[in-house]
């Protein structure tokens, strides 16, 4: 540890100085260099240490100088080059300022301080939002400079990085619409109640599973990661074999999914004749335009009038998101693709050689495949551009509008696609997201963070009973910042309703996340009553972001509020009935809509659910059914999408419970 640190300002100032035993990096450029969480625009946490860290010479002594005081500290860089420095942070919201001095001088600008909240998941995570409810509305009126906002770029690492790409950046109607809708509106709660900064970082990748968001030292604890971890590091010690084999798959699939012809014709080709497929108008995701529930292969194709003088020129093609993977040609050659899972928001920017490009009409293909929820090209109609490279000519041609298509295969009856190695671009090995996408960024001071992940997780909910736990404290520890607020979203209600009571792997899951409750300073959002049943990704990101901000104004703030709905407590046979108890009743229990209740089953000893006559009594529910003389379980909500309507009087859903611990779908999952 070097201790040598000469502090210019007789002024009391808390100062610490350590080295970077997680973090490493080339030393070979002279220049003082700084992760990419450190930067202008940037908000510090309040009421904390704050720290500094970065990359120097060997030994180079580096100044540093803030705003907020006079005078300046002076520190050497370890042998290795690395540094870090740590004050107490300002009193004041700022702007404040920061400069370093070494064989270079770096000024940071325009920082606050006030609360950071990391912000991680999957897909409902990552949602922008100008893809959610009201999106021009809420984009438009997004002014607000002391919200700020941190997007983590997608990385695979197999080990800890000390670095992510991203940058700060004030929340305004310019800037918003890409980033996290949940975070901005949880973020945006936040400030209009305490009127303070927020910054808030986005790290997230859709259709991730928890074990890529978890340390390779916390899952080495659990039996069922370590088998697969050592798995992956026998694959890359010998991956010639595997990629060459993979990649061969992946080309005869490919041929095998361009094979739809017609009179001998791929419809790749420009003279293809499409005149008997459907239309739909672009941008939209399929499930809007007729698809309904539908996951599989579809074609696309739309025929063009490009000028004269464009003919022999680079073209940019613009195609905006895609959901989930894509190949696209132009004049029957193929000009791009996206084959990796996880890319689904991902906007297609394709160049197309000018050798390509004739006056007149042109075509363009696009073979959309997607593996789950949503699909299609599914952006802003202004992100469907056909144009010239040549950046000094601004003419675009509007691609949004009428296509024609058809569905190739349902994902059924599809050719099965190969799956990459397992430690080849894969978003869900074990480790990688931790690594690459939360390592960088865990020496920056935070109050806590919000979490909404569980789908691709949902096939094992039992084993997520212990994962999803050792995830948070794995976090805990390596941000070193004791327990802070971990605040999570349960599952919301998805597919279709069914019927009669049954089993639900999504209801497990949600049971697992329920469970988690039970670790110190953790929240949860319930949001039963605003998913969408053909979509996985439900579009009111406001009450997802409302709901965590109640938790945490409440539990981190002081708030006076009601920030949970009703969670099941206990139970009480009495005869033929069940009384059921709850926290979290304020202003008491409601049945919304009016009377009756719904979303009860009650059994006995046969463990056979039926639909039961729920009432309520004051702060409890009697439940009951001729069927059953002799009850000994409960369920609510148990379904993955279910009719249920308890709240309590502040207007919030009661989460899905229940009372018996008998085997489901997924308890021996492991």
């Amino acid at each position: 540890m070097n201790q040598r640190v000469t502090i210019r300002q007789p002024r009391a100032v808390l100062v610490m100085l350590y080295m970077l035993g997680v973090l490493s990096a080339s030393t070979a450029h002279a220049d003082i260099r700084l992760p990419s969480i450190i930067g202008d625009n940037m908000v510090l946490q309040g009421g904390d240490r704050i720290s500094l860290w970065g990359w120097s010479d060997p030994n180079e002594e580096i100044k540093v100088g803030v705003s907020w005081r006079e005078g300046d500290w002076t520190l050497p860089a370890d042998t290795d080059g690395t540094w870090k420095f740590a004050m107490t942070a300002p009193e004041s919201a700022g702007p404040h300022q920061i400069t370093l001095k070494g064989k270079n001088t770096v000024t940071l600008k325009n920082i606050l301080v006030g609360e950071v909240w990391v912000c991680s998941g999957q897909s409902n995570m990552e949602w922008p939002v100008q893809s959610s409810n009201n999106a021009a509305q809420e984009m438009a009126a997004a002014n607000y400079p002391n919200i700020r906002l941190f997007t983590v770029q997608k990385k695979i690492a197999d080990t800890p990085q000390s670095d992510c790409v991203g940058h700060w950046v004030e929340c305004s109607p310019e800037t918003v619409g890409g980033f996290s809708a949940v975070g901005y509106f949880f973020g945006r709660h936040l400030h209009q109640d305490l009127n303070t900064p927020i910054g808030l970082i986005n790290t997230s990748w859709g259709g991730t599973v928890a074990e890529a968001w978890t340390s390779a030292e916390a899952l080495e604890r659990l039996p069922d990661f370590k088998a697969r971890m050592d798995r992956m590091a026998q694959a890359r010690a010998n991956p010639d074999a595997s990629m060459k084999k993979y990649q061969d798959e992946l080309a005869q699939w490919q041929k095998k999914v361009e094979s739809t012809e017609v009179q001998g014709k791929r419809c790749t080709d420009a003279d293809f004749d499409d005149s008997a497929w459907q239309e739909m108008a672009l941008p939209v995701l399929w499930e809007e335009a007729g698809l309904t529930d539908f996951d599989g292969l579809v074609w696309f194709r739309k025929s063009i009038e490009v000028p004269p003088a464009w003919a022999g020129r680079d073209l940019v093609l613009e195609l905006g998101p895609i959901d989930d993977m894509d190949t696209t040609w132009f004049n029957g050659v193929k000009v791009g693709a996206i084959q990796e899972s996880g890319r689904w928001q991902v906007a297609r920017r394709y160049t197309v050689d000018g050798k390509l490009v004739t006056a007149g009409r042109n075509v363009i293909v696009v073979q959309v495949l997607d593996t789950g929820g949503g699909g299609g090209i599914y952006g802003l109609p202004a992100q469907m551009t056909l144009k010239p490279a040549d950046a000094s000519d601004q003419t675009a041609i509007s691609l949004a509008g009428t296509w024609h298509y058809k569905v190739a295969w349902d994902l059924a009856s599809m050719p099965p696609r190969p799956t990459a190695p397992v430690w080849m671009n894969n978003p869900n090995a074990p480790t990688v997201l931790y690594n690459g996408m939360i390592a960088p960024i865990t020496p920056y001071h935070i109050r806590g963070a919000i979490w909404y992940q569980g789908e691709s997780n949902a096939d094992r909910a039992f084993q997520y009973r212990e994962l999803f736990p050792t995830m948070i404290k794995c976090w805990w520890s390596s941000w070193g910042q004791g327990e802070f607020p971990f605040l999570f979203v349960q599952l919301a209600n998805y597919m279709a309703a069914k019927p009669d009571p049954g089993e639900s792997a999504w209801a497990e899951l949600r049971e697992a996340q329920l469970m988690t409750l039970q670790l110190p300073r953790t929240g949860m959002a319930t949001i039963i009553d605003i998913g969408e049943a053909n979509d996985i990704h439900p579009r009111n990101k406001q009450d997802v972001g409302k709901r965590l901000a109640l938790w945490a104004l409440a539990e981190c703030y002081g708030r006076r509020t009601a920030y949970s709905g009703p969670l099941y407590e206990s139970m009480t046979i009495q005869g033929n009935k069940i009384v059921l108890r709850f926290k979290h009743t304020d202003n008491g229990l409601v049945a919304k809509g009016g009377a009756p209740l719904k979303g009860f089953a009650i059994a006995g000893t046969d463990r056979q659910f039926v639909w039961a006559d729920a009432k309520i009594e004051g702060n409890t529910i009697v439940v009951s059914s001729d069927k059953v003389p002799a009850p000994v379980a409960v369920r609510y909500a148990w379904a993955d999408n279910p009719v249920c309507n308890l709240y309590n009087g502040a207007g919030l859903p009661a989460s899905p419970f229940r009372t018996d611990t008998w085997p489901g779908v997924t308890v021996n999952n492991k």
